[in-house]
């Protein structure tokens, strides 16, 4: 197996890192798929226990200017990694105006993801910062549960309001109640609620849109963050 790949550009790198913060606040451990045509950043806690699946898929050829891989068999063309989210976030950090970054799969005693992060000193010279994250090659006998999640054709989906504003409403609600009541509908409309004894609180919001697919059939609320580079998709089952 091999792997190894560059950025180069400011605003990919910059678009890469937030990826990898974003992943990092979601799930303590994660798997990173690489293939010839993509990366995939996968997360799969059992919705069962209250976690939460995400399948993060980026097209390499949008992000790297440098990109070899080379998988376990010509038939089975990819690798999977099991790492720390926050390892990669961490490293990830030093890179903010950096002038490259690469990634690179090596063996240091154990499977590590080194990433190489070339910084402009003041004097206009550059400066290598390497970090050698440990990770775990996943055989191939379990790549069939990793694979991306088969989601039931939806009730309703519907495009998320600005996320820093749905956030801060969040945020409040939970000072007066532990459980969040979401309602969507195919007008575009979506409502953030939460009851007690004593109140009840809502938080509408219009105008949303909704995308084309939906058809009506079994129960689960969809939510779409899409980029131009990156789908990030979150899976919730929606119980009555």
């Amino acid at each position: 197996m091999k792997f190894r790949a560059k950025i180069v550009d400011a605003a990919c790198l910059n678009h890469f890192t937030r990826v990898s913060a974003t992943i990092a606040k979601l799930a303590k451990t994660c798997t990173l798929r690489i293939s010839p045509q993509k990366l995939n950043f996968i997360v799969s806690d059992k919705a069962a226990s209250g976690g939460v699946s995400m399948w993060c898929e980026l097209e390499q050829e949008n992000f790297f200017s440098e990109f070899q891989m080379e998988g376990v068999s010509a038939e089975n063309n990819a690798i999977y990694l099991e790492l720390l989210s926050e390892n990669l976030s961490r490293a990830l950090k030093t890179a903010q105006n950096a002038r490259a970054l690469k990634i690179k799969l090596t063996n240091k005693h154990f499977p590590c993801l080194t990433v190489s992060i070339e910084l402009l000193s003041v004097s206009s010279s550059s400066r290598i910062v390497t970090h050698d994250i440990p990770v775990k090659v996943i055989p191939r006998k379990l790549w069939k549960d990793l694979q991306e999640p088969t989601v039931p054709v939806s009730d309703v989906s519907i495009y998320l309001p600005v996320l820093k504003t749905m956030k801060s409403i969040v945020e409040k609600m939970k000072n007066i109640s532990n459980h969040l009541i979401i309602e969507a509908n195919l007008s575009g409309e979506l409502n953030l609620k939460i009851e007690t004894e004593l109140v009840c609180v809502t938080t509408h919001f219009k105008d949303l849109g909704n995308p084309q697919s939906d058809i009506v059939r079994n129960k689960i609320i969809h939510f779409d963050l899409l980029h131009e580079d990156v789908s990030l998709q979150y899976f919730i089952p929606a119980f009555s």
